[in-house]
């Protein structure tokens, strides 16, 4: 899963287990773990079970089957989180855990919790959160022109990535297929996610 399902798997009530869930993304190594203090290892735990059910998950596996067959190859699975990122943000009052609260809302929130404690965070990510910010790029994925912006956007950064640049394309021609494999796996890792907070 990408950023915004990270964040919203987090849940509302733990702002260290939230912090760590995003730091998890580039804290690499048992010693980089072992600085963050235990409240935010369990977030970095959390980031890296919502990353293995996924990739293990029957469901995602039909879905980035079925992004194999469109092109995507070996990418096809980097589609899949993002545009899985797309359909939560499309659909969010249905998927997060605050129905009343909105997605602006909730990105902007999440930006502010995350840039104040930014100092804490992986030199790389820093970097990656101030342009996530000032793009906002958790309310943009609920347009179609912004999981296009997202895929494109990793295509020019990620060496030999640059297939990605149709992988929007491609997710949106089949996006109802996508939309009810979304629908069966969310439950299933939302419940995986519950068991560590």
């Amino acid at each position: 899963m990408n950023f915004l399902a990270h964040l919203v798997l987090s849940g509302p009530h733990d702002a260290d287990l939230l912090f760590g869930n995003f730091a998890a993304e580039a804290v690499r190594g048992r010693a980089a773990v072992a600085a963050y203090p235990p409240a935010v290892q369990r977030g970095i735990r959390l980031h890296r079970l919502i990353d293995s059910f996924t990739d293990a998950h029957p469901v995602v596996r039909r879905s980035t089957a079925r992004l194999r067959e469109a092109g995507l190859g070996k990418w096809a699975g980097v589609v899949a989180d993002v545009g899985y990122d797309h359909l939560l943000a499309r659909h969010f009052a249905r998927y997060h855990y605050d129905a009343a609260e909105p997605l602006p809302a909730f990105a902007q929130r999440m930006y502010a919790l995350l840039h104040q404690r930014r100092h804490e965070l992986p030199e790389r990510l820093q970097h990656m959160l101030h342009h996530m910010r000032a793009g906002d790029w958790l309310s943009g994925y609920a347009d179609p022109e912004g999981l296009k912006r997202a895929l494109l956007g990793l295509s020019r950064r990620v060496p030999g990535a640059e297939v990605l640049a149709t992988g929007g394309a491609a997710f949106l021609a089949e996006r109802a297929a996508y939309e009810a494999d979304f629908e069966a796996f969310w439950p299933e890792l939302r419940a995986a996610a519950a068991e560590i907070h």
